[in-house]
């Protein structure tokens, strides 16, 4: 049998009995052309991994990355942070009364007071969080039931809600602010008192101003413009339906922080990942030039109107009181995951280094002997 001959022609893509411009035995060419890129001829480096590179890489790694993770997580530790459940679920809960009985159709509020203590004090600025567990807001149904351009400003959407916020887009008016997110708000009241060793209560001031984030405040959320009396803005909607007031009352002595820019509404419209999560609820400011802790040791009531049902859901409420560092606020987490990786990469060095040091001389010995 003979062998096939070569054709040059052929090679660049030319076809036996092909003729050019649209002759009758002109056939379609998919050859790619013969370039370096399309016929993979590109000049490629490949790493050459020996001993020399690989052992020096892996301790480098796990002394930067050890040292590195010990101090996020001392910086972590170094945190205080304490945190207390006021669901109410337990007959000994001061709270348990109100769980049992509040539901999101009553009309007047029940409040509860929870004694607590800090072993420890409070410096600098502490930052009070209000906590829900097992509330899924990361839905996809959940998270896509809002109007942002009504949440902008936008008249027209203020008049008429964009329809992904049904069952939540209109009663017998509009709803502002409509859908599920906004009718789910967080709308408990917590106050903070400080017990003095003489049994008097003092109340601790909460900062309310400052908690949400500056693009959320001064870009995503707008009052509608053309007014500055925000009940006219408003006229001719409704308020969400599990909304005790309209959304013009959240805040009425303070302009700023009214509307569709309350601060606490706009913190909670920005949804959570996780089922359990944080929000901030306030700040309490350390006083300049004064040398007495945030909060000091001792004892605390925290007056809790209990606004927000979850037994629904076999929810939990809790408020956490926290400082931060220049990494934010307490998680291990990171400090841990760098201690790993670098603890690792050290072990593996000294694995590998051994197996070199026994074998790598009987590799070479027999490389010279042959």
């Amino acid at each position: 049998m003979m062998a096939p001959s070569y054709n040059a022609k052929e090679e660049d893509g030319h076809q036996p009995g092909a003729t050019g411009h649209g002759g009758a035995g002109t056939m379609t060419n998919k050859k790619p052309d013969n370039t370096a890129f399309k016929q993979q001829r590109l000049p490629a480096w490949q790493p050459i991994l020996t001993a020399g590179t690989v052992l020096p890489a892996f301790f480098v790694i796990g002394l930067i990355f050890i040292p590195i993770g010990v101090g996020l997580f001392v910086t972590s530790n170094n945190i205080k942070e304490f945190e207390i459940d006021y669901t109410g679920v337990d007959m000994s809960s001061p709270c348990y009364n109100c769980s049992q009985s509040y539901s999101w159709n009553n009309t007047q509020s029940c409040t509860c007071s929870v004694h607590f203590s800090l072993d420890q004090p409070f410096e600098s600025n502490v930052f009070m969080y209000y906590g829900l567990s097992n509330f899924y807001q990361n839905h996809r149904r959940y998270v896509k039931s809002r109007d942002d351009s009504q949440l902008n400003g936008d008249k027209t959407s203020l008049q008429s809600p964009s329809k992904e916020c049904e069952p939540y887009r209109s009663s017998d008016k509009p709803i502002a602010p409509c859908g599920a997110i906004a009718n789910s708000l967080f709308n408990d009241t917590l106050e903070l008192y400080y017990i003095d060793p003489n049994g008097s209560r003092t109340a601790i001031p909460l900062v309310k101003k400052g908690i949400a984030w500056w693009t959320d405040k001064h870009v995503k959320f707008r009052n509608p413009s053309g007014n500055n009396n925000l009940t006219v803005v408003f006229q001719g909607t409704s308020k969400p339906v599990n909304w005790r007031k309209p959304v013009f009352e959240l805040d009425p002595l303070d302009s700023d922080n009214n509307g569709f820019i309350n601060e606490d509404f706009i913190v909670w419209m920005r949804t959570a990942a996780l089922p359990t999560f944080r929000k901030l609820y306030c700040i309490i400011q350390k006083k300049p030039n004064n040398m007495t802790p945030t909060l000091p040791r001792g004892e605390y009531i925290l007056e809790v109107t209990y606004n927000y049902p979850v037994r629904s859901f076999d929810g939990r409420k809790r408020m956490i009181l926290s400082t931060i560092s220049w990494m934010g606020g307490k998680n291990p987490f990171l400090g841990i995951a760098y201690i790993t990786v670098g603890s690792v990469c050290f072990c593996l060095g000294l694995v590998l280094l051994s197996i070199h040091y026994r074998y790598g001389k009987r590799n070479n010995s027999a490389e010279i002997s042959s």
